[in-house]
């Protein structure tokens, strides 16, 4: 596995967390603290995107122990465990929403790099906007709060991670999985 596929996978996955700064203001519902996972199911309107995505996908479960130990450690720096990949295709990720977090609407994901974003409140939900510089990346979006233990999210997301501009649609859904979190 190339490590620019596996960039290009790990951070379509970890775009929605581009926003997750920003704070919603009050009509939103409040989200539940605690241990949340998150699906994210991965497509582009490019051939070789979707390629190189699938086979990266293929490829996570069967990642060599350093390679596996190493994956694991940036997941855990940025407070998420070891992304898993499901019989869908879906990559699933837990990850702790403190209190805090929750009263910002702020969605678990440990996107690295430096974002600003833009949430706008909508009847059940956000409409997200976010542009990173590092890894650069840049998107457009909508959450769906469905009461205060799940949501469904579109992300429509450019990102240059293999160096060339791309396409990548990110479609999540989100479930409260209890109010204890453990460490990733």
């Amino acid at each position: 596995m190339t490590p620019s596929l596996l960039r290009l996978t790990l951070l379509a996955c970890a775009a929605l967390a581009s926003y997750a700064h920003a704070s919603a203001p009050a009509p939103a519902p409040v989200i539940k603290p605690g241990l949340w996972q998150i699906d994210n199911q991965m497509s582009s309107p490019d051939a070789a995107t979707n390629n190189a995505m699938s086979m990266v996908l293929q490829q996570l479960g069967n990642l060599p122990p350093d390679q596996r130990k190493n994956l694991e450690a940036m997941a855990a720096s940025n407070g998420v465990a070891m992304p898993t990949v499901g019989a869908d295709g879906a990559v699933r990720v837990t990850a702790c929403v403190t209190p805090a977090m929750a009263a910002r609407q702020q969605i678990p994901t440990g996107q690295p790099g430096n974002c600003q974003s833009n949430n706008v409140p909508v009847a059940g939900g956000m409409n997200v906007a976010f542009s990173c510089t590092n890894p650069k990346s840049s998107g457009t979006g909508k959450v769906v709060f469905n009461g205060d233990q799940a949501f469904n999210m579109q992300l429509n997301v450019t990102t240059s991670a293999r160096g060339t501009p791309e396409q990548v649609n990110v479609a999540s859904s989100g479930k409260w999985l209890g109010s204890t979190c453990q460490k990733p």
